[in-house]
């Protein structure tokens, strides 16, 4: 009896080891921020107030995670009301026929201690391309709230605005290369 009360630890042990887990970011600790160059002079920044995070895990170290994103484009903002309301119009991101950005990634390469090469799919403004962004665990903790596991991750990359037919203005109105800066509290469900 008690060699089946081990081996049925060590299963239930070895399932909540291996099982995947979601966890869901945190808005209140979390920013999906970009910039671009305007002008050739200066960079603009702004974020996107309403998204929705999340990702898949069975592994401590996050090398199988499965991110995804959902992001409302009408929730842009640059601070400056005619600039954001240029930017939802069709000039920009039409957010009319393209209300969301999303991404999901497909890949998920560690290149050192926390570090990260992270690819998915990208699709914004009707098209949809493989992106790789650099991705950095900040730290695994437990919520002060929850006493659940947290994890914090940083996103940085480029993109190409053209690439995804974002805007018609000349690049040297508006530069090409758009920088993403997002941080992102995840907590264990």
């Amino acid at each position: 009896m008690k060699k089946i009360a081990l081996l049925a630890a060590i299963l239930v042990g070895s399932t909540t080891l291996f099982a995947q887990t979601k966890w869901t970011a945190d808005k209140a600790h979390s920013k999906i921020g970009f910039a671009v160059r305007h002008m050739m002079l200066s960079d603009v920044d702004g974020n996107f107030r309403k998204f929705e995070a999340h990702l898949i895990s069975s592994k401590e170290d996050f090398t199988d995670a499965v991110f995804e994103v959902t992001i409302d484009v009408a929730s842009i903002s640059t601070d400056n009301e005619k600039r954001d309301d240029d930017l939802k119009s069709d000039h920009f991101f039409d957010v009319a026929k393209y209300p969301e950005i999303r991404f999901k990634s497909t890949s998920i390469s560690k290149t050192d201690d926390k570090n990260y090469k992270v690819t998915g799919n990208l699709t914004m403004h009707g098209v949809t391309k493989p992106v790789t962004l650099d991705l950095t665990l900040n730290g695994v903790g437990k919520g002060s709230m929850t006493h659940k596991p947290v994890a914090g991750f940083k996103v940085t990359g480029t993109l190409s605005r053209t690439d995804f037919g974002v805007g018609s203005v000349p690049k040297a109105m508006v530069g090409d290369e758009i920088t993403i800066r997002a941080n992102g509290e995840f907590g264990q469900e």
